[in-house]
């Protein structure tokens, strides 16, 4: 029951943070939750929960994909072309290491989504920050 209780918990604390996020925010909260499922997906190899592999891997891969889909290629940004060329890259690396139940694959992709994070959360706080200075100029 305490179980269930944490679960829900956890199930309206994420929603309430999706719902206050600004975009930028949300890019950060979906690398995060892709970091989170390789993790999860690593240590269910290192026990032999190949199904539960199966699904955290999904569930990173999807994540990827759809931070892939967000993006506005028709601006023909450098950086997007980029971002693109990188999730592609990594959902190929995740289905090899789905195949393969491969740890090392798994670090690799965990390790690239790692170095970016920090760019992302600095540009969501430098946002923010411009947000909060103009409202309380706005007084």
């Amino acid at each position: 029951m305490l179980r269930q209780f944490n679960k829900a918990y956890e199930d309206d604390a994420l929603k309430t943070a999706v719902y206050g996020a600004s975009p930028l925010g949300l890019v950060v909260m979906l690398y995060e939750g892709a970091i989170k499922a390789i993790n999860q997906a690593a240590s269910a190899i290192q026990v032999g929960r190949y199904d539960e592999k199966a699904r955290m891997i999904s569930k990173a891969i999807d994540i990827i994909d759809g931070l892939r889909e967000s993006l506005d290629l028709e601006l023909h940004s450098d950086a997007a072309i980029n971002l693109n060329d990188l999730y592609l890259y990594m959902k190929q690396r995740l289905s090899v290491a789905n195949l393969k139940n491969d740890l090392e694959v798994l670090a690799e992709v965990r390790n690239l989504l790692e170095t970016i994070l920090p760019a992302w959360q600095l540009v969501d706080r430098d946002s923010m920050s411009r947000s909060a200075s103009g409202a309380s100029q706005a007084l």
